[in-house]
């Protein structure tokens, strides 16, 4: 998530908090509803971490990053939801300005690695579908793991650089009741390249090749059906489907991926062209956060063994000695 820049000569120019137009009943509403989004976010994204964290039958490449990616997801629902859903409700910031640099540190870390979470899955796919041999040799759990770590270090150490080199400029802009903060040129032009221009362009030109690929396949798969055995025709047939299934659920993941955050960048880069609007930037990260909900719906509609660990996560039976070694693929 970048530090957006609004227009600056407006900041602080007789601001004051403007008192809410909704009745109590609305009020009380839309904090349940939030509250409920948080719950759902949370608790979706938590079974997504001890499904795939506790079954080793799921240690799986692939599945490492969609973990990394529920993990980042979780610490939406933790850290960055509950204070942007309070401040829009209330129409102002009510937390102070020390917190708002605390806010923004977190959001701009956790959205960074959720966009380089998805560009490696994209990279994932590619790999698996473009040169499966040389994947199923050369991609482990454990480099995933080493790549995953070595993302997230990077990720960290770009936003204590942003957080550093802005630290002068930052302090002095936030107006009472309100949270944004400003960079320089420079740390704008790097931020925007590194939380969305590059990882973007890796997503959509993979995923461009990864259909590309499925769909050669496909066509590969109707002729196996005309020329070969049975026997091979299935064993063959069978482990081109799985991966074209992979490829098409992680492919829904993206597009909903890039229509929750493409809005929001979008509008942050039209910030030297038109003067942003506060209530639509903090509607637009509404949207934004919303992916962080979404995804895990996506693996509960789409993978049969995540509605398989839902329910023994909540059934409690994870927790037997034989339910560890049931291979919940089955």
């Amino acid at each position: 998530m970048n530090l957006t820049e609004l227009n600056q000569s407006d900041r602080c120019v007789n601001f004051s908090c403007p008192e809410r137009s909704v009745s109590p009943v609305v009020y009380i509403l839309l904090y349940v509803c939030s509250a409920a989004v948080v719950l759902l976010t949370v608790c979706g994204n938590l079974l997504v971490i001890i499904s795939v964290f506790h079954f080793k039958q799921l240690h799986t490449p692939t599945n490492m990053l969609m973990l990394s990616l529920a993990v980042s997801d979780f610490l939406v629902g933790i850290f960055v939801m509950p204070p942007t859903f309070s401040w829009i409700i209330e129409t102002c910031w009510i937390f102070g300005r020390d917190f708002c640099s605390v806010f923004w540190l977190m959001s701009c870390f956790i959205t960074n690695v959720s966009v380089h979470n998805i560009a490696l899955i994209a990279v994932d796919r590619y790999l698996a579908l473009s040169n499966p041999f040389l994947y199923m040799n050369h991609v482990s759990v454990r480099i995933t793991c080493a790549v995953i770590v070595f993302d997230w270090s990077i990720v960290m150490a770009h936003n204590l650089a942003l957080l550093y080199f802005n630290r002068n400029f930052t302090s002095s802009v936030t107006c009472p009741g309100e949270c944004f903060l400003f960079m320089n040129e420079t740390w704008t032009v790097i931020d925007l390249v590194f939380s969305f221009i590059f990882p973007c362009s890796v997503i959509i030109i993979l995923y461009t090749r990864v259909f590309e690929i499925a769909k050669k396949h496909a066509t590969a798969i109707r002729e196996l059906n005309n020329h070969t055995r049975p026997e091979t025709q299935k064993i063959t047939s069978h482990s081109m489907k799985s991966e074209r299934k992979a490829a098409k659920v992680l492919g829904i993941l993206v597009s909903v991926f890039l229509v929750c955050l493409l809005p929001y960048f979008i509008y942050s880069l039209l910030g030297d062209i038109i003067e942003l609007q506060a209530e639509i930037f903090k509607k637009l990260s509404i949207l934004f956060c919303l992916n962080s909900t979404i995804n895990p719906v996506i693996y509960a509609l789409f993978y049969p063994w995540f509605r398989r660990c839902f329910k023994l996560t909540i059934t409690l039976q994870i927790f037997q000695t034989d339910f560890t070694l049931t291979n919940v693929l089955s």
